[in-house]
């Protein structure tokens, strides 16, 4: 299946590419999530009507997406957990209790953006945890797990 690809897409392509992805993924992800159009005549002629306007929401969104990485980089949240002896957590911290906090510091933040590829946090101490927030920028969050 062909699809002209109407914003950057990571590992497949960039605004306007038409690329050629398997039919399944077209049509469950890329085309209802409005990431892609297929590559009919009709469409092509479309895109490049509206590519100036495209390209300038492109560009909002990148801009949008760096003010969020400063805030996110210069932000240290501390989570409070009870925790054993050893530094143990009992129980872990997730992807849902970082954004909340974070949201709750007025900074907003999907979990969807949180990137925890070690998976929760499960001791006391500091940790870093990547924040995908574009497709060109990452941040990172510093998470200060305390016992309770």
């Amino acid at each position: 299946m062909d699809v002209i690809l109407l914003e950057d897409v990571a590992n497949l392509g960039e605004l306007g590419d038409k690329v050629s992805v398997k039919a399944g993924y077209g049509r469950n992800f890329l085309i209802p999530q409005k990431k892609a159009v297929p590559a009919s005549a009709e469409n092509v002629e479309r895109f490049q009507a509206r590519k100036a306007e495209l390209e300038k929401a492109a560009q909002d969104k990148l801009a949008v997406a760096r003010q969020r990485a400063a805030a996110i980089d210069n932000l240290k949240i501390s989570l409070v957990a009870q925790a054993g002896e050893e530094g143990k957590l009992f129980g872990s911290i997730g992807v849902r209790d970082i954004t909340d906090a974070v949201n709750a510091k007025g900074i907003e933040l999907e979990k969807s953006e949180v990137r925890m590829p070690e998976g929760p946090i499960r001791a006391l101490g500091e940790f870093e945890i990547e924040i995908h927030l574009h497709s060109e920028i990452n941040a990172i969050l510093r998470v200060e797990v305390q016992p309770e």
